[in-house]
């Protein structure tokens, strides 16, 4: 399947009852065709890895081809130059969460990108970086728990963030982190604690979500097996 076979397979499936459903959940309606994630893996499944095909379709600037590119792009491969260029167009959270759970968080520079792209200033990029977090912290099964806990000041830090894209990551990188066993668990339960005295509703409101789910019982009961 070349680049216009692609193009005609999202167009055909276009939905535009979907495109106004995606606008009403915080999802960018422009050059958006409203086809489902579940059509765009099995169109993924079906081109198999393809790194020329996925930077023509990134550079579409079509919503779903981007998705797609995420998709079929391989992760081994990807430049950290290709990193930056592709995250400056994350305008939608769909986007940033698929492409960084589909290919960036397999790259060799995750960890490095997921720290660097916290810092950041633009709401999406910024969303990238603790996203990424939260992703390495439930696929990456071999990494050592340094590698988690030296997140955990950096999603303090990004608490006090007000914007919702921004704290639902911080808050959910957070929770991933603290359900990983038990050790992280107790880590990630105090800087919950430290976060939950800062003066700022956002931190308040991320603190309050996380500690609820790691203290509970299923989750104790799960991260002590």
């Amino acid at each position: 399947m070349n680049y216009t076979d692609v193009l005609k397979k999202l167009k055909s499936l276009s939905n535009s009852r979907a495109v106004a459903g995606m606008a009403r959940f915080g999802i960018n309606p422009d050059n958006t065709y409203g086809v489902s994630i579940p059509n765009l893996r099995r169109m993924a499944k079906e081109i198999g890895k393809e790194h020329t095909l996925a930077q023509q379709l990134w550079s579409s600037g079509i919503h779903e081809a981007k998705i797609l590119a995420g998709m079929i792009d391989v992760p081994e491969i990807v430049t950290e130059r290709q990193m930056e260029q592709w995250v400056r167009g994350f305008d939608s959270w769909d986007v940033c969460d698929q492409v960084c759970m589909n290919l960036f968080e397999d790259s060799p520079f995750a960890y490095k990108k997921a720290v660097a792209w916290s810092k950041r200033k633009e709401e999406f990029i910024k969303r990238a970086g603790f996203v990424m977090m939260a992703r390495l912290a439930v696929s990456d099964k071999k990494a050592d728990d340094k590698q988690f806990e030296k997140f955990l000041p950096v999603i303090k830090r990004g608490a006090v963030d007000n914007r919702n894209f921004v704290k639902k990551a911080v808050n959910w990188a957070l929770r991933q982190i603290g359900k990983r066993n038990l050790r992280l668990n107790k880590k990630a339960i105090e800087i919950a604690k430290e976060i939950q005295k800062i003066d700022s509703k956002p931190a308040k409101w991320i603190a309050a979500d996380a500690l609820r789910e790691l203290t509970s019982k299923a989750v104790q009961k799960k991260i002590k097996r």
